[in-house]
């Protein structure tokens, strides 16, 4: 079993930035796929960005240019860089874990709210 605890979440203004992190408790980074995902009020959940254990990133096209995704397999920890927020950002971030072969992990959320 393994635990994916998010923070970072707030609230900002228009333009302004946040990061959120996720923490594993225990080493997943090398093997699992780790992805964000958001899901605003009344809305589908959707993929925001991942990267694979080899390192490669995709993003969701509303956000390429203002998030990075990045982690530390030291830590455990995985994070998304989120700049030129947008109210349309708003949502509930989730973390999660994706394998093709073992359990799917999912963390409990953290709202990120833009507003003036």
């Amino acid at each position: 079993q393994v635990q994916l605890v998010e923070s970072g979440g707030g609230l900002v203004q228009p333009g302004g930035s946040l990061r959120l992190s996720c923490a594993a408790s225990r080493s997943i980074l090398n093997s699992y796929v780790m992805g964000w995902y958001r899901q605003a009020p009344g809305k589908q959940r959707e993929l925001v960005a991942t990267i694979t254990n080899g390192g490669t990133t995709d993003y969701t096209d509303s956000v390429k240019g203002r998030f990075t995704i990045s982690r530390d397999n030291a830590k455990n920890t995985v994070y998304l860089q989120m700049m030129s927020l947008k109210p349309e950002d708003t949502a509930v971030y989730y973390c999660n874990a994706h394998h093709r072969w073992l359990p799917e992990y999912w963390g409990q959320g953290t709202q990120v709210t833009v507003s003036s």
